[in-house]
């Protein structure tokens, strides 16, 4: 990759995780940068965004749960 379209990739990537902070999506530079490449190789974004919401609840509804004594203040 060129110089010229490396800093335009990373600026583009620095513009998303810009946005996708002010909408509080709480994705990383790295899974985003995943994301907008699967994207780009045509990757539907509407079903992405349901698996990474499925994969979000499947990994927080198999933590384990604290009681209420357990919980830090």
């Amino acid at each position: 990759m060129d110089p010229a379209a490396a800093r335009t990739a990373r600026e583009s990537l620095d513009l998303a995780f810009n946005m996708s902070n002010i909408l509080d999506t709480g994705l990383d530079r790295h899974t985003l940068s995943i994301l907008v490449a699967l994207c780009e190789h045509g990757l539907n974004p509407e079903a992405l965004a349901t698996v990474v919401k499925e994969l979000r609840r499947e990994s927080s509804s198999s933590l384990p749960h604290r009681s209420h004594d357990q919980q830090k203040p």
